[in-house]
């Protein structure tokens, strides 16, 4: 169903680029087909000098990023990457007897590695969905007596805001896979949904750390020890938001943030945890590697990710360095602001970035619903510090979001707070009048001439 897309620009396509199609014949001449091909194939194994891969470092696909701060890029995917996700499932302990159901994208990691070859390597069931769909979710689970499901966190989100049924408790999900779900959604998905485990779990596509939550602890995305610093050596490090570079001190070394304090995720590159870039861009590579960290010639993967390690040495999410802004000499977790503003009963939704001036959500309204201006005053100013406040709100209509449900940041970013250029309605935290105002033009323009003290 996708050849269409392809049609137009099929002659272009450099001369080793063959296109395979999913069916016995092709109108095509230079797509070839390949379930003719799988039927007439033998069932023993591939004789050893058939095979393409001789180690477990080549590649085997590439895997785009989901691309919420900038364009995605092709990360190199390996044998050990997609043998290390295979592992994912069983790892949580799920088994044989599972019946999985995957509703994600298959072009991202999370369903192709963990959940589909996390199937292969337990010789599990999967019950594959084409597309998600939160109405009918807990019915197929019931139809298909399905044990384990995968998410990733707004899936969550978007079942707990389904209206409530009766027997929402009756299904036999055991076991819920995954990452990215905020800690009032994992707590109201627990209420409503039963004794599911929770196994929330970090890494990145191209990433070569991992992080896994056995113990349920809610907004935890697991936990560290002496034996699993020996595998995955990592450090959490001081970062300056300013310059947008992680800090070093007089010697020109990073520093370890304290516990409890939240630092930049670095994960040391060696031969037992190699970082396999982006296909054919070597300055995408080299931008995610540090050198010379703690000492001469190390090398370290940067996950662009800010974590916080507890005193019970349990790590948590923060936010994406690009995400997070620095506004009156404080750092700002756009994940803190949005989590605040959604506890507003008329928000459905809230996207929180930094624009040139620091600080702006965008808000979906919830279906019958109006932007009460003075509860949303009264609610950031009360639970959030003076600086976090967001100083410009957005609404629209439909939320942007990537394939696998993340919101998307780059063009909002882009776009700033002009009401010039933009047909949202938007509204400005005046500070004299302890309210948010509509943002007019003169408004605009006073702030950028700096006649309005922000």
């Amino acid at each position: 169903d996708l050849l269409g897309t392809l049609e137009e620009i099929l002659p272009n396509l450099q001369r080793d680029v063959s296109v395979w199609i999913m069916t016995k014949d092709s109108t095509f001449p230079s797509v070839h087909t390949l379930l003719d091909k799988i039927e007439d194939a033998s069932e023993d194994p591939v004789p050893d000098n058939r095979r393409s891969a001789n180690n477990l470092k080549s590649s085997v696909l590439y895997i785009f990023t989901s691309g919420t701060t900038g364009l995605p890029k092709a990360a190199v995917i390996s044998h050990m990457q997609i043998l290390k996700g295979a592992a994912g499932l069983w790892a949580f302990g799920a088994t044989a007897e599972d019946i999985i159901y995957i509703t994600l994208p298959l072009y991202h990691s999370a369903a192709s590695l963990l959940g589909i070859g996390g199937c292969i390597q337990l010789g599990a069931t999967c019950v594959l969905k084409k597309k998600f769909s939160a109405s009918q979710f807990w019915s197929d689970c019931k139809k298909y007596n399905v044990t384990v499901i995968q998410y990733i966190g707004e899936l969550c989100r978007y079942l707990c805001s389904q209206p409530v049924k009766e027997g929402e408790k009756n299904h036999k999900v055991r076991l819920a896979v995954g990452n990215g779900v905020r800690n009032d959604v994992w707590r109201e998905f627990l209420d409503r949904f039963g004794a599911v485990k929770i196994c929330e779990f970090y890494g990145a596509t191209e990433g070569n750390i991992c992080f896994m939550n056995h113990t349920g602890k809610i907004g935890s995305v697991g936990r560290t020890n002496f034996f699993y610093k020996i595998f995955f050596p990592f450090d959490l490090i001081k970062y300056d938001f300013q310059k947008d570079e992680p800090i070093r001190n007089k010697h020109g070394w990073c520093e370890k943030v304290k516990k409890g304090e939240a630092g930049l995720l670095i994960s040391k590159v060696n031969a037992k945890n190699p970082f396999f870039g982006y296909a054919g861009n070597k300055r995408h590579t080299e931008k995610k590697l540090l050198s010379g960290v703690f000492k001469k010639g190390d090398l370290y993967f940067n996950t662009g990710d800010l974590m916080v390690q507890d005193h019970e040495n349990f790590l948590y999410f923060w936010d994406r360095i690009g995400d997070t802004f620095r506004w009156k000499g404080e750092n700002v977790a756009t994940t803190e602001v949005s989590d605040i503003i959604v506890m507003l009963d008329f928000i459905q939704e809230a996207n929180v970035y930094g624009v040139s001036v620091p600080g702006m959500a965008s808000l979906i309204l919830k279906q019958n619903t109006s932007l009460d201006l003075e509860q949303m005053y009264k609610q950031v100013v009360t639970y959030l510090p003076s600086y976090a406040c967001p100083l410009f709100l957005r609404v629209q209509e439909k939320m942007e979001v990537t394939g696998t449900f993340k919101q998307q940041k780059f063009r909002l970013v882009d776009e700033g707070f002009n009401p010039s250029t933009i047909t949202d309605p938007l509204y400005f935290l005046d500070n004299s009048k302890k309210a948010y105002v509509l943002l007019t033009k003169e408004v605009h323009e006073m702030i950028l001439s700096g006649k309005m003290k922000l």
